[in-house]
């Protein structure tokens, strides 16, 4: 639990390390670069073990092993900057992972934060705020106005004006009739209506959605899968080829060179970052998006065919074409 609140400060160990080291040789001190770097690196590479051993009792086998065997291996030969370079490199990846995450966790907190807690029940002929989970089905139920209608249900009085742009996409207001269909979630923009609920709060449609994008927030994308499936192959192949240029070099620094360049951090973060950030962004706009596997594939659409009229409105009316007629 430490390690994840420290990891989106553990950039800056490895950045002021390197900038000291370097700032340190242009001084003409060299002697003071190398402590400098290797005490930077130490400090990322401990945290990445404790990373792999917890991924590793997790039966988790990742490509950044790869990174820490070239740090440990740069700091063996005396390559101090190479391994400064990687842990920066590194823990740059995981600030910016972890800011992506944060991001998303402020998206789904803001989703969350506009389901209702709570319903008016008509109870022994008057009205008592009580705990949605407590509303079954057939209750007769108060939306005020401002309020969220709290589970899927119908009119059952007055005319209902709803706002349900937040669930269908539709940007202006719509008028329910008495026995009309109510989607929780939607807001109450007119007076006061009475409704009958028809689900009970987990059943209910703005639940599902909410289940559906922590699924979402949860779930990998395939590009993402694909490096998870590979990790071990790659991993062994990166520490084959390394000993073999050591063996045909006599020189241990080209096996750190190949860990080096073999060190995958694109490939660790770049795609987890890419799908968090674009769910979260796209959430924030009021676009739900199912998960990485989906948003991948809007990569390769071509051709949208669209089958809800009214949905992609700009909510306000235009002349397109005039056409007269004689007389």
């Amino acid at each position: 639990m430490l390690l994840t609140r420290l990891k989106p400060y553990l950039v800056v160990v490895p950045a002021t390390g390197l900038v000291t080291g370097l700032i340190a040789r242009w001084l003409g001190q060299p002697q003071w670069a190398d402590p400098v770097w290797t005490a930077a690196t130490v400090v990322v590479v401990l945290a990445l073990a404790a990373e792999i051993v917890t991924s590793l009792r997790r039966g988790e086998v990742g490509l950044d092993i790869v990174a820490l065997l070239s740090m440990t291996a740069a700091l063996a030969v005396g390559e101090t900057l190479a391994a400064a370079v990687v842990a920066l490199m590194y823990a740059g990846g995981q600030n910016l992972e972890s800011f992506a995450e944060r991001r998303a966790q402020r998206e789904m907190s803001a989703l969350l934060a506009r389901a209702p807690r709570t319903a008016m029940r008509y109870c022994d002929g008057g009205l008592q705020e009580v705990p949605l989970d407590s509303v079954i089905v057939g209750d007769r139920l108060l939306v005020r106005q401002g309020d969220v209608v709290p589970v899927d249900g119908a009119v059952a009085g007055a005319v209902a004006v709803i706002d349900e742009s937040a669930i269908t996409g539709e940007s202006l207001p719509v008028q329910r009739q008495a026995g009309e269909r109510l989607i929780s979630g939607s807001l109450n923009v007119g007076g006061p209506f009475d409704m009958r609920a028809e689900r009970i709060a987990r059943d209910s449609t703005f639940a599902g959605i909410i289940r559906m994008v922590e699924q979402a927030q949860r779930s990998k994308a395939p590009m993402s899968r694909l490096a998870d499936r590979y990790a071990i192959v790659f991993l062994v192949v990166a520490v084959v080829i390394a000993a073999a240029a050591w063996l045909a070099s006599g020189d241990p620094v080209r096996a750190v060179a190949v860990l080096v360049v073999a060190t995958p951090c694109p490939l660790i973060l770049a795609v987890p970052v890419a799908i968090v950030a674009g769910l979260s962004r796209a959430a924030a706009r009021g676009i739900l998006i199912k998960g990485g596997k989906a948003l991948e594939a809007l990569a390769r659409i071509r051709v949208l065919i669209l089958d809800k009229t009214g949905t992609l409105t700009h909510g306000q009316a235009r002349i397109v074409s005039e056409v007269v007629f004689d007389g």
